[in-house]
Protein backbone atom coordinates (compact mmCIF):
# COMPACT_ATOMS: atom_id res chain seq x y z
CA UNK A 1 0.00 0.00 0.00
CA UNK A 2 1.55 3.38 -1.03
CA UNK A 3 2.05 6.22 1.75
CA UNK A 4 -1.70 7.64 2.50
CA UNK A 5 -3.26 5.94 0.63
CA UNK A 6 -7.29 5.70 0.51
CA UNK A 7 -9.87 4.60 -1.27
CA UNK A 8 -13.13 6.94 -0.17
CA UNK A 9 -16.27 5.14 -1.20
CA UNK A 10 -19.79 6.78 -1.98
CA UNK A 11 -19.22 10.36 -0.69
CA UNK A 12 -21.12 13.46 -2.06
CA UNK A 13 -18.56 16.10 -3.50
CA UNK A 14 -20.12 19.28 -2.61
CA UNK A 15 -23.50 17.89 -1.59
CA UNK A 16 -23.54 16.25 -4.95
CA UNK A 17 -23.81 13.26 -6.82
CA UNK A 18 -22.04 10.46 -4.85
CA UNK A 19 -18.47 9.37 -5.68
CA UNK A 20 -15.44 7.56 -4.77
CA UNK A 21 -12.16 9.83 -4.37
CA UNK A 22 -8.56 7.76 -4.58
CA UNK A 23 -5.67 9.04 -2.79
CA UNK A 24 -2.41 8.29 -3.46
CA UNK A 25 0.71 9.64 -1.73
CA UNK A 26 -1.50 12.34 0.09
CA UNK A 27 -3.14 13.72 -3.73
CA UNK A 28 -6.57 13.17 -5.37
CA UNK A 29 -5.53 10.73 -8.28
CA UNK A 30 -9.20 9.75 -9.22
CA UNK A 31 -12.43 10.55 -8.93
CA UNK A 32 -15.17 8.35 -10.29
CA UNK A 33 -17.86 5.48 -9.46
CA UNK A 34 -17.08 2.14 -8.34
CA UNK A 35 -13.41 2.36 -8.67
CA UNK A 36 -11.45 -0.57 -7.93
CA UNK A 37 -9.63 -0.41 -4.21
CA UNK A 38 -6.72 -1.89 -5.12
CA UNK A 39 -5.68 -3.28 -2.04
CA UNK A 40 -5.79 0.66 -0.62
CA UNK A 41 -7.81 1.53 2.57
CA UNK A 42 -11.15 1.75 1.99
CA UNK A 43 -13.20 4.69 4.29
CA UNK A 44 -16.57 4.35 4.08
CA UNK A 45 -18.40 7.48 2.79
CA UNK A 46 -21.55 7.18 1.71
CA UNK A 47 -24.34 9.79 2.77
CA UNK A 48 -21.38 12.11 3.47
CA UNK A 49 -20.95 15.59 2.16
CA UNK A 50 -17.52 15.71 0.67
CA UNK A 51 -15.94 19.47 0.87
CA UNK A 52 -12.33 20.66 0.58
CA UNK A 53 -10.93 21.20 4.59
CA UNK A 54 -11.45 24.81 5.63
CA UNK A 55 -9.19 27.51 6.45
CA UNK A 56 -9.82 30.25 9.23
CA UNK A 57 -8.10 33.19 8.93
CA UNK A 58 -8.63 34.39 12.41
CA UNK A 59 -7.91 32.13 15.19
CA UNK A 60 -6.01 32.88 18.86
CA UNK A 61 -3.93 30.22 19.79
CA UNK A 62 -1.84 32.14 22.20
CA UNK A 63 1.22 30.59 22.12
CA UNK A 64 4.15 31.94 23.27
CA UNK A 65 3.29 33.31 26.37
CA UNK A 66 -0.42 32.03 27.29
CA UNK A 67 -0.21 28.30 27.27
CA UNK A 68 -2.93 28.53 30.22
CA UNK A 69 -5.50 29.07 27.53
CA UNK A 70 -3.73 27.59 24.85
CA UNK A 71 -1.27 26.32 22.41
CA UNK A 72 -0.74 25.69 19.23
CA UNK A 73 -0.61 21.93 20.06
CA UNK A 74 -4.01 21.85 21.40
CA UNK A 75 -5.80 24.40 19.32
CA UNK A 76 -4.17 22.65 16.39
CA UNK A 77 -6.43 19.80 17.55
CA UNK A 78 -9.53 21.60 17.99
CA UNK A 79 -9.18 22.96 14.20
CA UNK A 80 -8.40 19.31 12.62
CA UNK A 81 -11.64 18.36 14.98
CA UNK A 82 -13.64 21.07 13.74
CA UNK A 83 -12.25 20.15 9.87
CA UNK A 84 -10.06 22.63 9.31
CA UNK A 85 -6.46 22.40 7.44
CA UNK A 86 -4.84 25.63 7.82
CA UNK A 87 -5.31 27.93 10.84
CA UNK A 88 -3.76 31.75 10.69
CA UNK A 89 -2.67 32.44 14.65
CA UNK A 90 -3.00 36.06 15.70
CA UNK A 91 -0.78 38.41 17.12
CA UNK A 92 -1.33 38.88 20.21
CA UNK A 93 0.55 36.87 22.09
CA UNK A 94 3.21 36.89 24.29
CA UNK A 95 5.89 38.38 23.27
CA UNK A 96 3.95 40.31 20.67
CA UNK A 97 4.73 38.54 16.74
CA UNK A 98 5.96 41.73 15.66
CA UNK A 99 9.15 40.41 14.35
CA UNK A 100 10.56 37.82 12.30
CA UNK A 101 12.13 35.75 15.38
CA UNK A 102 8.61 35.26 16.77
CA UNK A 103 6.23 34.75 13.65
CA UNK A 104 8.94 31.99 12.85
CA UNK A 105 8.87 30.36 15.82
CA UNK A 106 4.88 30.14 15.81
CA UNK A 107 5.48 28.63 12.16
CA UNK A 108 8.24 25.68 13.47
CA UNK A 109 5.62 24.79 16.50
CA UNK A 110 2.97 24.43 13.94
CA UNK A 111 4.90 22.23 11.32
CA UNK A 112 6.33 19.77 14.32
CA UNK A 113 2.14 19.12 15.14
CA UNK A 114 1.61 17.71 11.97
CA UNK A 115 -2.12 18.46 11.99
CA UNK A 116 -2.94 21.80 10.31
CA UNK A 117 -0.84 24.06 8.43
CA UNK A 118 -0.21 27.25 11.16
CA UNK A 119 0.64 30.37 9.51
CA UNK A 120 0.82 33.09 11.57
CA UNK A 121 -0.52 36.84 11.38
CA UNK A 122 2.27 39.55 12.13
CA UNK A 123 1.13 42.52 14.00
CA UNK A 124 1.11 45.68 12.45
CA UNK A 125 2.78 47.77 15.62
CA UNK A 126 5.45 46.98 17.42
CA UNK A 127 4.00 45.38 20.42
CA UNK A 128 0.43 46.54 19.40
CA UNK A 129 0.62 49.74 20.58
CA UNK A 130 -0.36 51.53 17.90
CA UNK A 131 2.49 53.98 17.65
CA UNK A 132 5.37 52.74 15.10
CA UNK A 133 5.39 50.21 12.55
CA UNK A 134 6.17 46.41 12.90
CA UNK A 135 9.23 44.85 11.13
CA UNK A 136 6.46 44.27 8.38
CA UNK A 137 8.82 43.15 5.59
CA UNK A 138 11.10 41.12 7.69
CA UNK A 139 7.83 39.13 8.79
CA UNK A 140 7.22 38.52 5.25
CA UNK A 141 10.70 37.81 4.18
CA UNK A 142 11.23 35.16 6.91
CA UNK A 143 10.77 31.54 6.47
CA UNK A 144 7.22 31.94 8.01
CA UNK A 145 6.42 33.88 4.80
CA UNK A 146 3.58 36.54 6.65
CA UNK A 147 0.86 37.88 4.38
CA UNK A 148 -1.31 38.95 6.92
CA UNK A 149 -0.66 41.63 9.47
CA UNK A 150 -3.39 42.55 12.05
CA UNK A 151 -3.15 44.45 15.49
CA UNK A 152 -6.41 42.09 16.25
CA UNK A 153 -7.59 42.98 19.71
CA UNK A 154 -6.59 46.98 19.00
CA UNK A 155 -7.54 48.44 16.39
CA UNK A 156 -4.68 50.63 14.61
CA UNK A 157 -6.32 53.78 15.47
CA UNK A 158 -3.60 55.93 13.79
CA UNK A 159 -4.86 57.18 10.10
CA UNK A 160 -1.04 57.94 9.40
CA UNK A 161 0.01 54.64 10.68
CA UNK A 162 -2.69 52.70 8.90
CA UNK A 163 -2.04 54.56 5.88
CA UNK A 164 1.46 53.62 6.26
CA UNK A 165 0.66 49.91 6.60
CA UNK A 166 -1.24 49.54 3.85
CA UNK A 167 1.55 51.39 1.58
CA UNK A 168 4.61 49.21 2.86
CA UNK A 169 2.30 45.79 2.58
CA UNK A 170 1.71 46.48 -0.71
CA UNK A 171 4.77 45.90 -2.58
CA UNK A 172 4.76 42.01 -1.68
CA UNK A 173 0.74 41.70 -2.09
CA UNK A 174 0.03 41.29 1.87
CA UNK A 175 -2.68 42.36 3.45
CA UNK A 176 -4.26 44.18 7.15
CA UNK A 177 -6.81 42.64 8.85
CA UNK A 178 -8.24 45.52 10.82
CA UNK A 179 -9.79 45.19 14.02
CA UNK A 180 -12.17 48.16 13.76
CA UNK A 181 -13.30 49.79 17.13
CA UNK A 182 -12.94 53.41 17.95
CA UNK A 183 -11.41 53.34 21.26
CA UNK A 184 -12.87 56.56 22.00
CA UNK A 185 -16.44 55.21 21.45
CA UNK A 186 -15.72 52.07 23.35
CA UNK A 187 -14.07 52.89 26.56
CA UNK A 188 -15.95 50.63 29.41
CA UNK A 189 -18.05 49.39 26.57
CA UNK A 190 -19.82 45.85 27.90
CA UNK A 191 -22.85 45.11 25.09
CA UNK A 192 -24.14 46.87 22.25
CA UNK A 193 -25.82 49.98 22.74
CA UNK A 194 -29.41 50.21 22.42
CA UNK A 195 -32.51 49.26 24.60
CA UNK A 196 -31.18 46.49 25.99
CA UNK A 197 -27.78 48.09 27.61
CA UNK A 198 -29.94 50.65 29.06
CA UNK A 199 -32.21 47.90 31.04
CA UNK A 200 -29.51 45.68 31.85
CA UNK A 201 -27.56 48.66 32.63
CA UNK A 202 -24.11 47.95 31.15
CA UNK A 203 -21.98 50.81 28.87
CA UNK A 204 -22.94 50.65 25.51
CA UNK A 205 -20.43 49.48 22.79
CA UNK A 206 -22.04 52.22 19.67
CA UNK A 207 -22.54 50.04 16.21
CA UNK A 208 -20.57 52.93 14.85
CA UNK A 209 -17.85 52.49 17.01
CA UNK A 210 -16.98 49.65 14.24
CA UNK A 211 -18.79 51.61 11.19
CA UNK A 212 -16.43 54.67 11.22
CA UNK A 213 -13.45 52.86 11.17
CA UNK A 214 -14.33 50.70 8.47
CA UNK A 215 -15.73 54.01 6.42
CA UNK A 216 -11.79 55.39 6.93
CA UNK A 217 -10.01 52.45 6.11
CA UNK A 218 -11.75 51.43 2.98
CA UNK A 219 -11.13 55.12 1.78
CA UNK A 220 -7.50 54.84 2.91
CA UNK A 221 -7.45 51.45 0.73
CA UNK A 222 -9.00 53.04 -2.26
CA UNK A 223 -6.13 55.89 -1.99
CA UNK A 224 -3.31 53.95 -2.34
CA UNK A 225 -4.35 50.78 -3.81
CA UNK A 226 -3.90 48.25 -1.44
CA UNK A 227 -5.68 45.35 0.16
CA UNK A 228 -7.76 45.47 3.59
CA UNK A 229 -9.40 43.01 5.23
CA UNK A 230 -12.31 43.89 8.15
CA UNK A 231 -12.41 41.18 10.72
CA UNK A 232 -15.14 40.32 12.86
CA UNK A 233 -17.97 42.47 10.86
CA UNK A 234 -20.87 42.99 13.48
CA UNK A 235 -23.12 45.58 12.21
CA UNK A 236 -26.09 46.17 9.59
CA UNK A 237 -24.15 49.25 8.99
CA UNK A 238 -20.81 47.92 8.17
CA UNK A 239 -22.44 45.58 6.03
CA UNK A 240 -23.40 48.72 3.30
CA UNK A 241 -20.06 50.21 3.72
CA UNK A 242 -18.33 47.62 2.22
CA UNK A 243 -20.61 46.67 -0.27
CA UNK A 244 -20.88 50.18 -0.95
CA UNK A 245 -16.38 50.20 -1.48
CA UNK A 246 -16.74 47.20 -3.29
CA UNK A 247 -19.14 49.12 -6.08
CA UNK A 248 -16.12 51.74 -5.82
CA UNK A 249 -13.25 49.42 -6.36
CA UNK A 250 -11.73 49.30 -2.96
CA UNK A 251 -10.09 45.90 -2.51
CA UNK A 252 -11.29 44.87 0.60
CA UNK A 253 -12.82 41.67 2.06
CA UNK A 254 -14.52 40.84 5.13
CA UNK A 255 -15.14 38.39 7.67
CA UNK A 256 -18.17 37.64 9.97
CA UNK A 257 -18.21 34.96 12.63
CA UNK A 258 -20.30 31.58 12.97
CA UNK A 259 -21.35 33.56 16.82
CA UNK A 260 -22.35 36.73 14.81
CA UNK A 261 -24.04 34.86 12.40
CA UNK A 262 -26.53 32.94 15.12
CA UNK A 263 -26.01 34.81 18.44
CA UNK A 264 -28.01 37.98 19.59
CA UNK A 265 -27.47 40.26 22.24
CA UNK A 266 -30.67 39.22 24.17
CA UNK A 267 -28.44 36.32 25.46
CA UNK A 268 -26.54 38.91 27.17
CA UNK A 269 -29.55 39.15 29.86
CA UNK A 270 -28.23 36.66 31.98
CA UNK A 271 -25.34 37.98 32.62
CA UNK A 272 -23.41 35.09 31.53
CA UNK A 273 -19.51 36.02 30.85
CA UNK A 274 -19.71 32.86 28.13
CA UNK A 275 -21.83 35.59 25.70
CA UNK A 276 -18.85 38.64 26.47
CA UNK A 277 -17.23 39.09 22.93
CA UNK A 278 -15.53 41.61 21.28
CA UNK A 279 -17.23 43.03 18.94
CA UNK A 280 -20.22 42.36 20.79
CA UNK A 281 -23.56 39.93 19.99
CA UNK A 282 -25.71 42.32 17.99
CA UNK A 283 -29.46 42.67 17.24
CA UNK A 284 -31.45 40.44 15.30
CA UNK A 285 -31.89 42.72 12.53
CA UNK A 286 -28.12 42.92 12.20
CA UNK A 287 -28.00 38.89 12.30
CA UNK A 288 -30.00 39.15 9.33
CA UNK A 289 -27.77 40.77 7.50
CA UNK A 290 -24.82 39.56 7.94
CA UNK A 291 -26.33 35.84 7.15
CA UNK A 292 -27.78 37.97 3.61
CA UNK A 293 -24.23 39.88 3.29
CA UNK A 294 -22.44 36.29 3.64
CA UNK A 295 -24.63 34.46 0.82
CA UNK A 296 -24.36 37.17 -1.83
CA UNK A 297 -20.58 37.72 -1.31
CA UNK A 298 -19.79 41.09 0.42
CA UNK A 299 -18.87 39.16 3.44
CA UNK A 300 -16.46 37.28 1.27
CA UNK A 301 -15.41 34.54 4.40
CA UNK A 302 -16.26 32.82 7.65
CA UNK A 303 -13.74 33.17 10.73
CA UNK A 304 -13.83 32.32 14.09
CA UNK A 305 -12.12 34.14 15.98
CA UNK A 306 -11.52 31.29 18.34
CA UNK A 307 -10.14 33.05 21.93
CA UNK A 308 -9.79 30.64 24.38
CA UNK A 309 -9.17 32.24 27.84
CA UNK A 310 -8.40 30.14 31.16
CA UNK A 311 -11.45 29.38 33.77
CA UNK A 312 -10.40 32.71 35.88
CA UNK A 313 -10.90 34.82 33.56
CA UNK A 314 -14.57 33.79 32.36
CA UNK A 315 -15.93 32.74 35.21
CA UNK A 316 -16.16 35.51 37.04
CA UNK A 317 -18.72 38.27 37.16
CA UNK A 318 -19.77 40.36 33.69
CA UNK A 319 -17.84 43.83 34.16
CA UNK A 320 -14.24 41.71 34.87
CA UNK A 321 -15.02 38.63 32.46
CA UNK A 322 -12.51 38.37 29.51
CA UNK A 323 -14.12 39.08 25.93
CA UNK A 324 -14.09 36.17 23.61
CA UNK A 325 -14.94 32.64 23.15
CA UNK A 326 -13.86 29.36 21.43
CA UNK A 327 -15.24 28.60 17.72
CA UNK A 328 -13.03 26.07 15.65
CA UNK A 329 -14.71 22.73 16.68
CA UNK A 330 -17.99 24.22 16.59
CA UNK A 331 -17.70 26.42 13.33
CA UNK A 332 -18.92 24.40 10.99
CA UNK A 333 -22.10 23.15 13.37
CA UNK A 334 -22.93 27.18 14.02
CA UNK A 335 -22.86 28.21 10.59
CA UNK A 336 -25.45 25.57 8.74
CA UNK A 337 -27.45 26.25 12.61
CA UNK A 338 -27.49 29.64 11.04
CA UNK A 339 -27.45 29.41 7.21
CA UNK A 340 -29.68 26.52 6.49
CA UNK A 341 -32.60 28.74 6.25
CA UNK A 342 -31.55 30.74 4.27
CA UNK A 343 -32.71 30.90 0.13
CA UNK A 344 -30.34 29.27 -2.08
CA UNK A 345 -27.17 28.93 0.79
CA UNK A 346 -25.37 25.62 -0.38
CA UNK A 347 -22.39 23.53 0.64
CA UNK A 348 -20.56 24.80 -2.43
CA UNK A 349 -21.36 28.07 -1.25
CA UNK A 350 -20.00 27.10 2.10
CA UNK A 351 -17.24 25.68 1.08
CA UNK A 352 -15.90 28.98 -0.62
CA UNK A 353 -16.98 30.73 2.35
CA UNK A 354 -15.23 28.70 4.99
CA UNK A 355 -12.21 27.40 2.42
CA UNK A 356 -11.44 28.74 -0.84
CA UNK A 357 -12.29 32.20 -0.61
CA UNK A 358 -10.46 32.44 3.19
CA UNK A 359 -7.25 30.63 1.50
CA UNK A 360 -6.71 32.85 -1.40
CA UNK A 361 -7.38 36.13 0.88
CA UNK A 362 -4.17 34.77 3.14
CA UNK A 363 -2.45 33.32 -0.27
CA UNK A 364 -2.47 29.72 1.30
CA UNK A 365 -1.82 28.69 -1.88
CA UNK A 366 -2.15 24.87 -1.08
CA UNK A 367 -5.51 24.96 0.96
CA UNK A 368 -8.73 26.08 0.11
CA UNK A 369 -7.92 24.45 -3.77
CA UNK A 370 -11.13 22.08 -5.77
CA UNK A 371 -11.64 18.66 -5.05
CA UNK A 372 -10.22 17.34 -8.10
CA UNK A 373 -7.30 15.09 -9.12
CA UNK A 374 -4.10 16.44 -8.78
CA UNK A 375 -4.65 18.40 -5.60
CA UNK A 376 -3.47 17.43 -2.17
CA UNK A 377 -6.11 15.76 -0.29
CA UNK A 378 -6.91 18.13 2.35
CA UNK A 379 -10.18 17.12 2.86
CA UNK A 380 -13.41 17.09 5.51
CA UNK A 381 -16.13 14.15 5.20
CA UNK A 382 -19.29 15.77 7.19
CA UNK A 383 -22.71 13.77 8.40
CA UNK A 384 -25.40 15.99 6.89
CA UNK A 385 -28.04 14.27 9.00
CA UNK A 386 -26.32 13.65 12.34
CA UNK A 387 -25.72 16.27 14.75
CA UNK A 388 -23.49 16.43 17.17
CA UNK A 389 -23.77 17.51 21.52
CA UNK A 390 -20.99 20.05 22.21
CA UNK A 391 -19.82 19.04 25.71
CA UNK A 392 -17.20 21.70 27.31
CA UNK A 393 -15.37 19.45 28.63
CA UNK A 394 -15.26 17.44 25.83
CA UNK A 395 -13.44 20.17 23.27
CA UNK A 396 -9.69 19.59 22.54
CA UNK A 397 -9.02 23.30 23.72
CA UNK A 398 -7.12 23.44 26.57
CA UNK A 399 -10.27 26.16 27.79
CA UNK A 400 -13.99 25.61 28.30
CA UNK A 401 -15.97 29.13 27.70
CA UNK A 402 -17.62 27.87 24.69
CA UNK A 403 -21.53 29.44 24.27
CA UNK A 404 -22.93 26.23 22.49
CA UNK A 405 -22.53 23.80 25.70
CA UNK A 406 -25.43 21.60 25.74
CA UNK A 407 -26.34 22.88 22.19
CA UNK A 408 -26.57 20.20 19.80
CA UNK A 409 -25.61 21.38 16.27
CA UNK A 410 -27.45 20.07 13.22
CA UNK A 411 -24.11 18.25 11.31
CA UNK A 412 -21.03 16.51 12.55
CA UNK A 413 -17.59 15.98 10.91
CA UNK A 414 -16.66 12.42 10.66
CA UNK A 415 -13.03 12.32 8.56
CA UNK A 416 -10.10 15.08 8.20
CA UNK A 417 -7.63 14.25 5.36
CA UNK A 418 -4.39 16.71 5.99
CA UNK A 419 -2.23 16.01 2.89
CA UNK A 420 -3.79 12.45 2.11
CA UNK A 421 -3.50 11.36 6.14
CA UNK A 422 -6.56 10.39 7.83
CA UNK A 423 -6.63 12.27 10.80
CA UNK A 424 -10.17 12.11 12.06
CA UNK A 425 -11.91 8.82 11.48
CA UNK A 426 -15.07 8.33 13.02
CA UNK A 427 -15.41 11.88 14.47
CA UNK A 428 -11.79 10.81 16.63
CA UNK A 429 -8.68 12.69 16.56
CA UNK A 430 -6.07 9.56 15.42
CA UNK A 431 -3.89 9.91 18.21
Amino acid sequence: MSLNSYLIVGARPYGEDEQDIRIINGCIAEIGVGLDPENLEVVQAKGRVCLPSFVDLHAHLREPGREDAETISSGSRAATLGGFSAVFAMANTAPVADTAGVVEQVWRIGRQTGLVDVFPVGAVSIGLHGQALAELGAMAASAAGVTVFSDDGYCVFDPLLMRRALEYVKTFDGVIAQHAQDPRLTQGAQMNEGELSGILGLTGWPAVAEEAIIARDVLLALHVDSRLHICHVSTAGSVAIIRWAKEMGVRVTAEVTPHHLLLTEDLVSGFDPVYKVNPPLRSRADTIALREALLDGTIDIVATDHAPHPHEAKDCEWDNAAFGMLGLETALGVVVSAMRDVPNWNWRTLSDRMSSAPARIGRATNHGRPLAVGESAHIVLIDPDQGSLVVAEQLASLSGNTPYAGMTLPVSVTDVFFNGVHQVKGGVLNA
